[in-house]
């Protein structure tokens, strides 16, 4: 079964997703799974590397291990050896655009791929969830531009077909999410802060919150016009076509 879980935002440190965090552990079936972390979009903070280890080590029992790639040498072999072996990869928050770049420059795209196809669990917060979908709504431009920016469009791993937005409310995004939607067309998914959508084998979803006023919307251009709709939260699974 392969299994994607798109987490809007919050702070892990601050057990803000704790019973997300703590359903992604237990879908591995498995009382202490290896957990790698990937903080490339951070550009591989070591602060975020230890409140990971804090979280899914100390409180959820997991074997945390990280994989820096961009303030270290590091081998193809190693890369391959934690992506393989991970019963979890959980993506860190930050810069998408320079993440994807760094993935794709090193083959790390390929290899998390290879890996999600064959079982492991991905998951991940912000830019960790934006890398799940064919496009994400990022905030990359203002590690760059700091003064003067927009929000942006960045292409990603592509597993789901669709447009992804994190932070939905939290930071305001709305507005110009469904500005994105009507220049590009097609359909999205945002998630805001302490929300999240569990989705399996790319056909079913079901949204997850560990905040009973965190919310998911659907966005789609239908006839020229923009449709917003919450995404009603039921245990059981639905048909992801509905969404897409």
């Amino acid at each position: 079964m392969r299994t994607l879980i798109a987490i809007g935002g919050g702070s892990m440190i601050e057990g803000a997703t704790r019973s997300i965090d703590e359903h992604i552990v237990s879908l591995t079936g498995k009382k202490n799974p290896r957990a790698l972390f990937i903080p490339t979009a951070s550009s591989d903070d070591k602060q975020y590397w230890e409140n990971f280890q804090k979280v899914y080590g100390d409180r959820m029992g997991c074997r945390p291990e990280v994989l820096f790639l961009l303030n270290k040498k590091i081998s193809k072999k190693e890369i391959e050896t934690k992506i393989e072996r991970a019963d979890i990869i959980y993506v860190g928050g930050g810069n998408t655009l320079k993440m994807m770049r760094r993935w794709r420059w090193l083959g790390v795209d390929k290899l998390i791929l290879k890996a999600y196809q064959s079982g492991t669990i991905v998951t991940g917060t912000s830019a960790g969830a934006i890398c799940w979908f064919q496009y994400g709504h990022s905030d990359s431009m203002a590690y760059y531009h700091p003064d003067k920016w927009e929000h942006i469009r960045v292409k990603s791993l592509g597993i789901i077909k669709t447009t992804f937005c994190p932070h939905y409310l939290k930071e305001k995004r709305d507005a110009h999410f469904r500005k994105m939607i009507s220049k590009f067309g097609g359909k999205g998914i945002a998630c805001d802060d302490c929300s999240a959508i569990e989705i399996r084998n790319e056909n079913s979803y079901r949204i997850l919150q560990s905040k009973k006023t965190a919310h998911s919307f659907s966005v789609k251009k239908v006839k020229g016009k923009i449709i917003q709709q919450e995404i009603e939260v039921k245990k059981d699974f639905s048909p992801l076509k509905n969404l897409l």
